[in-house]
């Protein structure tokens, strides 16, 4: 789903007719149908069922958006010219990125509920949107992704590097002054050679999503076993869709459906 930063997060859906703008549905009855058909989210080709998250098996062999560095920056060989498509790999990862911290969940016995990740900067806050963080702080921007990567390897010894999608989908306090304490820590976590790249002045950003009810307990539900699924629209965060009676619907995990909506 298409998001925008404003005073509250705005979401759009994608249809065959354009963006449906989601802002009128919440708190009203909603219904998410799938049709049946599937189509590849790289090749669009109509596949029967899915490998990977919405691609057909060749492109989840093949394709640059399906490889290794995906998940693992520091695999990266795009600075070099190196992938299963350089031209892509030049495109969206020989470019600038950032490395930042996020507040995803509350805090826990066992969890500090802050994440570090790394994006493409041309996709902040897009990216902060998509993980359902309701505070974001930028803390390194490097030439190209490897170099994230590595940060991220290092940060990720203490930080965790995953976003806990059910404390995600929790109500969670927005106050970033943590994330900028944390932040005096870095350099003592950080290779010294990665040091250059950190950003000691960046502000923190806050992120208010368009949520009515936080559900006690959620159940995550999807369109493979639960083709239909209809009540109340209680909010949308992340890329979750959120219903009252707490089910919930990772559109993204979704690319490739085509579903029809009411």
């Amino acid at each position: 789903m298409p998001a925008v930063l404003g005073a509250s997060i705005s979401y759009s859906l994608r249809t065959a007719e354009g963006l449906l703008d989601m802002a009128p549905f919440i708190g009203q009855a909603f219904t998410l149908r799938a049709t049946g058909r599937l189509t590849c989210t790289c090749c669009g080709k109509e596949v029967r069922k899915f490998y990977g998250q919405g691609m057909c098996f060749p492109c989840l062999q093949n394709a640059p958006e399906a490889s290794e560095c995906i998940v693992r920056p520091e695999l990266c060989r795009a600075h070099v010219g190196e992938g299963r498509d350089p031209d892509w790999e030049i495109a969206h990862h020989a470019t600038e990125h950032t490395v930042y911290l996020s507040r995803t969940s509350s805090p826990t016995a066992t969890s500090t509920g802050i994440k570090v990740g790394v994006t493409r900067s041309t996709q902040v806050p897009t990216r902060w949107i998509d993980q359902g963080a309701v505070a974001a702080l930028p803390i390194a921007r490097v030439p190209y992704r490897q170099l994230a990567g590595l940060i991220e390897v290092d940060l990720k010894r203490t930080l965790a590097d995953r976003t806990d999608w059910r404390g995600m989908l929790r109500a969670v306090g927005s106050d970033a002054s943590d994330l900028s304490a944390l932040l005096e820590t870095i350099p003592q976590l950080l290779n010294e050679g990665l040091h250059r790249y950190l950003l000691p002045d960046e502000a923190a950003t806050a992120l208010l999503y368009p949520v009515l009810l936080y559900p006690a307990k959620v159940t995550s539900v999807q369109l493979a076993k639960t083709p239909e699924v209809s009540g109340r629209l209680a909010g949308i965060k992340g890329q979750y869709l959120i219903w009252e009676d707490g089910r919930v619907l990772n559109v993204r995990n979704h690319g490739g459906y085509h579903v029809s909506v009411e």
